[in-house]
């Protein structure tokens, strides 16, 4: 099992559609594929038609253990997304309330691992949406994860954003005494802006060695897809921001 994780602590980045259609390409090429939203707005959760507000199994259930989790739970709460290889472990706006839920307990940031060794032979690739703030839940993501991947709008603002996500991450780094292999993905590009090729080139100035050579364009399709509740490149394989998101692919496994 691979596990990569998607964040960064600004939202409207493009977190959910990078997972969303990243998984859906894993998924086209027949690897077993689990979509995990630990985001207490559930964008991931929402995009398969499931109300965060009203779901009863969710990740949530898997704090509840006082850092244990119980063998048979992951499996209960996963459910189908109507695309084949790719499943759902989904969010509920309870995990809101966790920070303060659980203060003092120990073992809070290992839950997701836990949960992910449980499910080890069960998937081939997980990936995990993220909520945009610093708290237990990215914690356990990043614990967790081999990979993280960084969506950045290509806007002024992202790159404060950006700046806190690299802070976070070297704190990270620094507390589990080892690397994590890391990718800035530049989103949302239109090039006919000069504010989005001007933020490009200060991304790629600043983070030469760890962003990636592209970017993914703003594209329609993207917004299509969401309201259909279907991967991307289920929608339309040639569109230009499911080809962006093939060769964000080919990067990353390489």
């Amino acid at each position: 099992m691979k596990v990569w994780s998607v964040a960064n602590q600004k939202g409207g980045v493009g977190k959910t559609t990078s997972v969303v259609a990243l998984g859906g390409l894993f998924a086209e090429q027949k690897r077993r594929v689990l979509l995990m939203d630990l985001d207490p707005h559930g964008s991931l959760t929402s995009y398969f038609k499931h109300d965060p507000d009203t779901i009863e199994n969710s990740a949530f259930n898997l704090f509840a253990y006082n850092g244990k989790v119980p063998t048979e739970l992951p499996r209960q709460l996963i459910v189908p997304t109507g695309v084949e290889y790719l499943d759902l472990l989904p969010a509920s706006t309870a995990l809101a309330t966790l920070e303060r839920r659980m203060v003092g307990v120990e073992g809070m940031g290992l839950i997701i691992s836990k949960t992910l060794n449980i499910l080890w032979d069960d998937y081939d690739y997980v990936l995990i949406d993220n909520s945009p703030s610093l708290g237990v839940l990215m914690i356990n993501a990043l614990a967790a994860c081999q990979k993280l991947i960084i969506p950045v709008q290509t806007e002024f603002l992202a790159l404060k954003g950006l700046e806190r996500m690299m802070h976070t991450l070297q704190m990270v780094i620094r507390s589990q005494s080892h690397e994590l292999d890391y990718m800035i993905v530049p989103t949302m590009f239109d090039r006919r802006t000069q504010a989005s090729t001007q933020t490009l080139r200060t991304l790629k100035k600043q983070y030469a060695e760890h962003i990636w050579r592209f970017a993914i364009p703003v594209d329609t399709k993207f917004r299509d897809a969401s309201r259909m509740g279907i991967p991307p490149g289920n929608l339309d394989a040639a569109t230009h921001g499911v080809r962006a998101y093939k060769r964000l692919l080919v990067d990353l496994l390489n």
